[in-house]
């Protein structure tokens, strides 16, 4: 156990606020970082600390700049790090450095991020543990000519799918073969640009599934439980715009096999903190799982409504050793 004295916030805006305000709730003092174009920003002024970082570079280069986030935190004696969601928050490079120099970093480890926050790698992990998956290449599509022979196969419609992030960026639907070299050097671009790794996977489409995912939370001690599904369905360009929960469209038997699979998937690798397990669920009922989020999402509070849980604060006191069953949870 370990009472956090100074905790960092690897972020900007809304979510930076939600952090700060969790920390300052639990009595912790926060810091804050922020770029020179965000030097007027609410954000910067709900922190006990703020510090400009990413002299001479782009705003979103700024927050990116791993080495001297962790400088930063080093030399004003920070002993934790929220990455929110973004930016670093799915980097397993800076992860790892941060456990290397002795910070906590408030998420998974970098060893659970790189089985989790891989798309083509967390699909093993969930065919290992006998949780179905939508027919795919389970590693990147190496040529057009794969992706030809793979939608040939299955057949058409198509998805391809950035390995690396998410938000949409990176996706593309191929109804049909005129449409697919053209959607693939599209998605690898985009890929690029996004996330630095131009690997793409392709799966089989499912037209119109109903999109279901389940808040998990876990401790340090092998502790993992699910707060119940939200339905996310409502999308545009591959982008959630409406959740809510209870999810109507599934039945109560289909609700629970979907959240005891995310749990199957998380405990295949012990993981510890917030995450948000994704499922598709076709017109015959049957899900499968898609990814996972090892972060909090933006749609946390969603669930925070109706379980009456602080996910925030409970990253927080998870990272300081905090059982599932203690009473501040």
């Amino acid at each position: 156990m370990k009472n956090f004295k100074r905790v960092l916030v690897a972020n900007r805006g809304e979510i930076a606020i939600r952090v700060l305000r969790a920390c300052e709730e639990l009595g912790i003092r926060s810091v804050a970082i922020y770029s020179e174009e965000d030097k007027n920003s609410l954000f910067r002024t709900k922190a006990d600390e703020s510090y400009k970082i990413g002299e001479n570079k782009k705003p979103v280069d700024a927050y990116l700049g791993i080495d001297e986030v962790i400088s930063l935190a080093k030399s004003k004696g920070v002993e934790a790090i929220h990455p929110g969601y973004g930016f670093l928050s799915e980097n397993v490079e800076f992860a790892r450095k941060c456990e290397e120099e002795g910070i906590v970093f408030i998420g998974p480890d970098h060893i659970m991020m790189s089985k989790l926050g891989d798309k083509i790698k967390s699909k093993i992990v969930a065919n290992s543990v006998g949780v179905p998956t939508i027919p795919g290449i389970e590693e990147a599509v190496k040529s057009e000519e794969e992706a030809k022979k793979f939608a040939e196969f299955c057949g058409y419609p198509v998805i391809l799918k950035a390995s690396a992030g998410g938000g949409g960026r990176g996706m593309r639907i191929a109804w049909r073969e005129d449409d697919l070299i053209r959607e693939f050097r599209s998605a690898q671009s985009e890929a690029k640009k996004a996330f630095g790794i131009d690997d793409i996977f392709i799966e089989k489409y499912l037209d119109k599934p109903k999109h279901i995912e389940v808040q998990v939370l876990g401790d340090n001690y092998g502790n993992i439980v699910h707060l119940f599904e939200r339905d996310c369905s409502i999308q545009r360009r591959h982008q959630k715009v409406v959740e809510f929960t209870p999810a109507l469209s599934i039945s109560n038997e289909q609700r629970e096999a979907i959240c005891q699979d995310a749990l199957k998937i998380a405990r295949a690798v012990n993981y510890r903190n917030a995450g948000t397990l994704e499922f598709l669920v076709d017109k015959s009922g049957n899900h499968y799982f898609i990814e996972m989020n090892p972060r909090i999402q933006v749609e946390h509070t969603v669930t925070e409504m109706v379980t009456g849980i602080d996910l925030v604060q409970a990253q927080i006191l998870i990272a300081q050793g905090y059982k599932l069953s203690s009473p501040e949870i």
